[in-house]
């Protein structure tokens, strides 16, 4: 279903992507909506489980578009270096493809907990309050990993 890379001796190993997307604070979420056009998307996001999470209001594009198709691609890029002379660039990169759903409140907690331990571990107790103030006013997009590839130039 998913094609293999075309230049597979770059390819990164599936435990190396993971720790990429892992270590990485941003991605670019990709869906399609009702009108055919692609929508890119910069969003931070956790790892738990081997699934990508991500937060946001109750409404907006993303979200109207994963309820028209809930096909989605991520992608996060690591360690990148411009070298002008050459006419290239360093880079590592990952590209996910998957399935977006909306949570249940006890995965949505748990996300949000998550958030809070990634982006502000300095403050986990006022956070965690936060999480319980914030919660019905979040909507948690779970993205079920397909397919995942990575790849490095050097």
């Amino acid at each position: 279903m998913f094609k293999k890379m075309r230049r597979d001796e770059k390819q990164l190993s599936e435990k190396k992507a993971y720790d990429i997307l892992k270590t990485n604070e941003y991605g670019i979420l990709s869906t399609v909506g009702e009108n055919g056009y692609p929508y890119g998307v910069p969003v931070n996001y956790i790892i738990l489980n081997k699934k990508i999470y991500l937060h946001c209001a109750k409404e907006g594009h993303k979200l109207d578009n994963i309820r028209y198709s809930n096909k989605v691609s991520f992608s996060v890029v690591n360690k990148y270096e411009l070298v002008p002379n050459n006419f290239t660039s360093k880079y590592e990169s990952v590209i996910v493809f998957g399935t977006a759903n909306f949570v249940d409140k006890e995965i949505k907690r748990e996300a949000l907990k998550g958030f809070i331990d990634k982006f502000s571990p300095d403050f986990k107790q006022e956070g965690y309050k936060y999480v319980d103030k914030a919660l019905d006013k979040t909507e948690i997009i779970e993205i079920t990993i397909e397919d995942i590839k990575g790849k490095k130039n050097d």
